[in-house]
């Protein structure tokens, strides 16, 4: 199937707009920031951004409860402020994903306001209601009392999110499910293309999908939801064919083979290769993740089924990996700098378009603390981008401090991207000079295959991308030996060195070589 070709040598950048940098000084990031640090992304090597949503929201979820999908919201800036980012970007060869929120909206949504009111309308139909306000069949979370609407409405994920109506696969009460193939819920999906259509007639170039399979309900095998994201790739393919889409949903095989995303990125979902490559831990609570120095566990199991999903999907899209997002806690929390600077090997090597959650760059820590916006435990991986010590608010805001969306790290160590580039030896230096190779080379392209020569029982991975370029990983603690012989070096954390014709890797050794 035929993708957007920028997205073969894409390395996205994701930014949480609310906490990235602010600079009207009211305490809250925003479009401008993002357009001030521009050259700060480009330099470090991303040429691909994914913005969190941007819309007018009550904020009960941090802005997945939009409430109206046309205009952003003004703590951000104006429509015109993000098609000015979008131009800036474009004029530094940067492409720009927006985050599309297709299953629910907020209950401030004007479509909502109107399908709760108790004469009918067009708009009756565009959220799932039962057939009473009495009547709430199991199965589902739904609210009563809320509307003049004699019946009660499904939720979708928050109290404020109701569920945008798709229909149902299989129906199983009359009385109130209606087919997804009904001309009564028509109407939703096409108002989602509009508001496809609308970003990227302003210079957008694509959508994240959050909870992409959460629109049909009933839908065990997803084969309704699939079908009818089908549809919207048929329109990005018929008029925006550079435009890309990549779903929330870690299953790549229907995702991608099924439902026509691009791109479908690994969460930290047990049993994926995100969570047993960072996160995993053990009864005990401790770490067998296979890039925890201490766990000495052998990448198999960790490979086994994201290989199988990559042949699955082969030619037809990219599984992508990420280094974290707003919904988890942050890769520091679970790796230490050594750690993640052979996590960033692996991230950066992979097929697919990798995806690098603002701050990771430069090893942000994750903050426990009170929740803010329905982020809960995920509040403390959404603190502000930490800029420069020596700045107020590590840069991120003029603000009074008690002002700002969220703290920064006032820990005397807390990183920072001043400190971080001018230290040689950094995470952030490591990140550049990765990406800075990934661009560079295509065998390390989205497209490109990917083939595990060594895969030993003490943890020493090699695999090939596409021709001649082979990354080699020791990610323990101990001296390790590989039976691959390494060619011209073009990246080496650590040292690797011929002997006896074999290999020794020093501890924590990464190694990327071409022959």
């Amino acid at each position: 199937m035929p993708q957007p070709a920028w997205l073969d040598d894409a390395v996205f950048y994701q930014i949480y707009p609310q906490s990235f940098c602010d600079a009207n000084g009211d305490g809250i990031g925003d479009i401008e920031g993002i357009i001030s640090k521009l050259d700060y992304i480009r330099r470090t090597g991303f040429n691909a951004l994914w913005l969190n949503p941007c819309f007018v929201s009550p904020f009960k979820d941090a802005g997945y409860d939009v409430q109206d999908y046309f205009k952003v919201a003004p703590r951000y800036g104006t429509n015109d402020d993000l098609v000015r980012l979008f131009d800036e970007a474009h004029r530094r060869n940067m492409h720009v994903l927006l985050d599309l929120v297709p299953g629910h909206t907020s209950d401030r949504c004007r479509w909502f306001k109107m399908s709760a009111k108790p004469l009918r309308n067009k708009y009756s139909d565009r959220y799932i209601w039962s057939n009473s306000g009495w009547s709430r069949p199991d199965g589902y979370n739904w609210v009563v009392g809320n509307a003049d609407r004699n019946g009660a409405y499904m939720l979708n994920f928050f109290l404020s999110q109701p569920a945008l109506n798709y229909g149902f696969n299989n129906i199983t009460d009359a009385d109130w499910q209606i087919s997804y193939r009904d001309k009564r819920v028509k109407p939703t999906m096409v108002a989602m293309l509009k508001v496809m259509r609308f970003w990227l007639d302003k210079g957008a170039d694509g959508f994240r999908v959050d909870m992409a399979d959460s629109l049909v309900k009933n839908d065990p095998d997803k084969s309704a939801t699939a079908w009818l994201w089908r549809k919207a790739r048929r329109m990005l393919d018929r008029h925006y064919p550079q435009a890309a889409l990549v779903s929330e949903w870690c299953n790549a095989p229907v995702a991608i083979n099924k439902a026509g995303f691009h791109c479908d990125f690994l969460l930290n979902h047990g049993g994926k290769l995100t969570d047993f490559a960072f996160y995993k831990r053990n009864e005990q609570g401790a770490s067998c993740a296979y890039f925890c120095k201490t766990a000495h566990v052998s990448a198999q199991q960790m490979l086994q089924l994201y290989l199988d999903e990559l042949a699955k999907t082969r030619n037809n899209g990219y599984i992508c990996v990420v280094s974290g997002n707003h919904d988890v806690e942050r890769l520091s929390h679970y790796l230490d700098e050594s750690e993640r600077k052979l996590a960033f090997v692996f991230l950066l090597t992979l097929p697919g378009a990798p995806f690098v959650y603002y701050g990771d760059e430069i090893g942000m820590r994750y903050i426990a603390q009170q929740s803010k916006e329905g982020g809960f435990h995920r509040t403390g991986s959404r603190t502000p981008m930490q800029w420069d010590d020596a700045q107020p608010n590590m840069g991120f805001s003029t603000a009074a401090s008690g002002k700002l969306y969220l703290d920064v790290d006032r820990q005397q160590d807390a990183p920072c991207v001043s400190k971080q580039m001018s230290n040689g030896n950094s995470l952030w230096n490591v990140v550049r000079t990765l990406a800075e190779i990934r661009h560079a080379q295509a065998d390390l392209h989205a497209s490109s295959e990917m083939t595990v020569v060594e895969c030993t029982p003490q943890g020493v991975l090699c695999y090939r991308r596409g021709q001649h370029t082979y990354v080699l990983l020791n990610p323990t603690d101990c001296p390790q030996v590989s039976t691959v012989s390494v060619g011209s070096k073009i990246f080496e954390l650590g040292t690797a060195s011929e002997k006896d014709g074999v290999t020794m890797l020093a501890p924590q050794t990464a190694v990327i070589f071409q022959k």
